[in-house]
């Protein structure tokens, strides 16, 4: 479990955007580490944790994408029913709102991934972690 920085880019709902974004990124040697997208109708957010986001946010700021930047925690848990709600129960009792969460596993993956934007990242990593 850990703290990390989560880059949100504001781009054109248009076909390419994606792609273009990966591939900055691919040239870099940047990998994603988690992804998140949602739409307008104009636009588009793309959520990215990434493995060198100073790096990554220098990249988009230079080709002109507004990009924002946000403390987010990164949750290994086990792919197995009752995680989620186990973490949801944690962050009730102290308080802490989930504002946002993305996160996969392949179905026969032993952990997967769950990224949390909260109310407050430090107390809910400190809760988590007893």
């Amino acid at each position: 479990m850990q703290i990390a920085t989560q880059l949100a880019l504001f781009l054109e709902n248009r076909p390419g955007a994606l792609a273009r974004v990966c591939d900055a990124l691919t040239e870099a040697r940047i990998n994603i580490l988690a992804l998140c997208t949602s739409d307008t109708v104009d636009h588009s957010v793309v959520r990215l944790v990434v493995s060198d986001p100073r790096r990554a946010l220098f990249l988009f700021e230079e080709r002109g994408t507004l990009v924002v930047e946000s403390d987010v925690l990164l949750v290994e848990a086990q792919n197995r029913p009752g995680m989620l709600a186990r973490v949801a129960r944690v962050l009730a009792e102290k308080e802490i709102n989930i504002e946002y969460a993305y996160c996969a596993a392949h179905p026969r993956a032993r952990h997967g991934l769950l990224v949390l934007r909260v109310s407050d990242v430090k107390r809910a990593l400190r809760a988590l972690r007893r």
